[in-house]
């Protein structure tokens, strides 16, 4: 019998980007944010007004990083420095992997079923943009 596999839906990320989209206003940051399911693909991407080009691209592979490795890419990058166990990680998968603050993971029930990405701000600003999509899905 074959395993059934949960994963975000669209109507999850729709939730989700609207969730981030209301952090990002309030942090007066115009954002990238991208959702992807649990198979890595992309399901919803927002960029909001003037929201800068460069960070289109980080965005997404945040959160494509975060599905396949199921970690924050912040615990990646730390993971990931000289003389640490992943070092060089981030030239895996033809060089997509991002390793800086700004991709989660998203668990239910023990299990990743997706993943977010948000980029524009700080590190720290990334995460809790990233963070409150996630929230959004709980509200």
């Amino acid at each position: 019998m074959p395993k059934s596999m949960t994963t975000l839906t669209l109507d999850d990320a729709k939730k989700m980007l609207a969730g981030a989209e209301a952090k990002a206003t309030s942090l007066s940051v115009p954002y990238n944010i991208a959702i992807v399911d649990a198979g890595a693909h992309l399901i919803a991407f927002l960029r909001q007004d003037d929201g800068l080009i460069g960070s289109i691209d980080l965005a997404i592979k945040k959160a494509v990083t975060a599905r396949l490795f199921d970690k924050t890419t912040y615990y990646l990058g730390s993971l990931a420095q000289p003389a640490q166990p992943l070092f060089g990680i981030e030239q895996s998968n033809e060089g997509n992997v991002v390793i800086f603050g700004g991709g989660l993971p998203v668990i239910r029930d023990g299990r990743v079923i997706g993943a977010v990405g948000a980029s524009a701000g700080t590190i720290e600003q990334d995460i809790s943009v990233a963070q409150a999509a996630i929230s959004a899905m709980d509200g």
